[in-house]
């Protein structure tokens, strides 16, 4: 059993990308919740550093390239590492940190707390994962949501007009669906059903989008995104990042997934909360244009009727 009352300090890691990351808000809150009184640091990966100051129970950020051989000198009383690393455990066993709490792999004997990692098994959702690790420490909440603080003025503009923001890539090329077929979405939506899209995301090169099609590729931080996701209606992706930020701001996603994948399928990585539509094949080929642009189109004859 942890002593609450001599936890001060607590240092959550997670050092990955972004979309990994805000599917531990709700392990976050938790922790929150059950120790009100302790500071509550995060460690986190220098492209997440801006983002994970918009999770409202956090009181302060750490990159962690920049924090990892110095974490003695916070003295903290309570390690949370979501994502196992060996180096994480073995920078919070060095750092003497009392109560150190992960999976039990990757030197997970360095931990004092430590669960079996199943999650590649992909029988429940990340967000579960990451509820019953820190629940070893006691730590609950009722308030799963993802919710992270946005400024509201950014993007204001876009308010009531129907906006479709579309992302058409992912990191990992398994679950990429043809970047072409995106396109071809975007433009069918455009002429259609008359509504306006919006493309994002990373990419290494120049991409086109298509006549009338808004073009921001390239063009926006992880908050900007935020916002722009936060004033749209709906999100087209496969598994990628931008799902988990659309849920976060209350954005409904029609989310591209391979079902032949345990630990890359819907039940581990879908988007979170109520609302979301996921079409998923074991093939991401099997899936053509006219049964996303299908889905898009129900969603907005549904929110029609009211």
């Amino acid at each position: 059993m942890v002593d609450k009352v001599k936890i001060k300090n607590i240092l959550i890691i997670r050092n990955d990308r972004f979309g990994e990351f805000l599917l531990n808000i709700p392990a976050m809150r938790a922790l929150k919740e059950a120790y009100p009184y302790a500071r509550l640091t995060l460690a986190v990966d220098q492209a997440v550093f801006e983002l994970a100051g918009a999770v409202e129970c956090v009181d302060e950020v750490l990159v962690w390239e920049e924090a990892r051989g110095s974490l003695s000198k916070h003295k903290f009383d309570l390690c949370v590492i979501l994502n196992p690393t060996k180096e994480a455990h073995w920078a919070s066993f060095c750092a003497g940190i009392p109560v150190r709490v992960g999976y039990d792999r990757k030197w997970g004997f360095l931990l004092t707390h430590k669960i079996k990692d199943t999650k590649d098994q992909g029988s429940r959702h990340e967000v579960d994962c990451n509820l019953e690790l820190v629940g070893l420490v006691g730590a609950k909440t009722d308030d799963k949501t993802l919710k992270i603080k946005v400024d509201d003025n950014l993007f204001r503009g876009f308010i009531g007009q129907g906006i479709v923001v579309i992302h058409p890539f992912t990191s990992d090329p398994v679950k990429q669906w043809p970047v072409e077929r995106f396109k071809e979405l975007a433009l069918r939506i455009k002429r259609e059903l008359g509504l306006n899209v919006v493309m994002v995301g990373l990419s290494p090169g120049v991409l086109d989008a298509g006549d009338g099609i808004i073009n921001l590729i390239n063009k926006t931080s992880l908050l900007e995104l935020a916002a722009l996701l936060k004033h749209s209606s709906l999100l087209v992706s496969c598994d990628s990042g931008p799902v988990h930020l659309a849920s976060s701001v209350g954005t409904v996603v029609v989310a591209l997934f391979r079902n032949d994948l345990p630990g890359k399928s819907s039940r581990r990585w879908g988007p979170w909360g109520e609302g979301h539509v996921v079409i998923e094949k074991s093939n991401l080929r099997d899936i053509s244009v006219g049964e996303v642009l299908a889905l898009v189109r129900g969603y907005y004859d549904k929110k029609k009727k009211g």
